[in-house]
């Protein structure tokens, strides 16, 4: 298995990392689609915020991905 990413605005992902999972901090649209496009390759789950998934909408690729209520 490889890394688990969490992505999206930073009062929600910030406490995250200390869980061990890579965060991603992204605060409005534009930061979401760049986060997304800089994830490692070795992601293959990546939780959402629900803002997060909003500004992603359908661009999601192979890998995993949940949205966080």
């Amino acid at each position: 298995m490889g890394q688990i990413a969490v992505l999206g605005e930073f009062v929600q992902v910030r406490g995250w990392a200390t869980a061990g999972l890579l965060a991603v901090a992204a605060d409005d649209a534009e930061q979401v689609r760049a986060g997304w496009a800089a994830l490692p390759t070795d992601v293959d789950l990546v939780l959402l915020t629900p803002n997060a998934a909003r500004a992603l909408g359908e661009t999601a690729d192979a890998r995993l991905v949940a949205v966080l209520p």
